[in-house]
């Protein structure tokens, strides 16, 4: 199955934030490079990871639509994990009390809010891979200690 939509624009990253306020984030380091993410996503990088999410995502479009009338698309947030070397996430979702908060009409079922939330992960790490794989280009800063055992194989 496959999603037919157009490709919403980029999220923008919020420099003030820190990651590791995020409950599902752990990140050590807070230089999150977020502008450099930011002009990967505007160049490309979000295009390519949401044609091919697209491409191969099984939620319906009327879910989809909810997404998008809840401005989750947008809600997304990239950042530099320098000490794990790698582009981490934060995806946004419905919150579990979504029928007590009425967040949407439309939504009538914890399998509705369950699948946006699953597609919108599986999004999240779509992005992650494009931007490690066609545009980052640098490395870690994080340094281990020098007392670390060398585990070279002698035989």
């Amino acid at each position: 199955m496959s999603l037919d939509v157009p490709v919403p624009d980029p999220p923008s990253l919020d420099v003030a934030v820190d990651a590791d306020d995020y409950d599902d984030v752990t990140v050590q380091g807070d230089d999150y490079r977020r502008g450099e993410l930011q002009a990967f996503l505007e160049a490309g990088a979000w295009e390519t990871a949401f044609e091919r999410w697209a491409a191969e995502t099984s939620l319906p479009e009327s879910d989809y639509e909810i997404a998008r009338d809840l401005g989750l698309l947008q809600d997304f947030d990239f950042f530099w994990d320098d000490f794990a070397d790698r582009v981490g996430y934060h995806a946004p979702g419905i919150p579990e009390d979504w029928r007590e908060r009425a967040v949407h009409p439309d939504i009538d079922s914890w399998n509705t809010v369950s699948g946006i939330n699953a597609t919108l992960t599986e999004l999240g790490q779509l992005v992650c891979e494009v931007l490690a794989d066609e545009y980052i280009d640098w490395e870690a800063d994080f340094e281990g200690p020098d007392d670390l055992p060398d585990f070279e194989d002698d035989g």
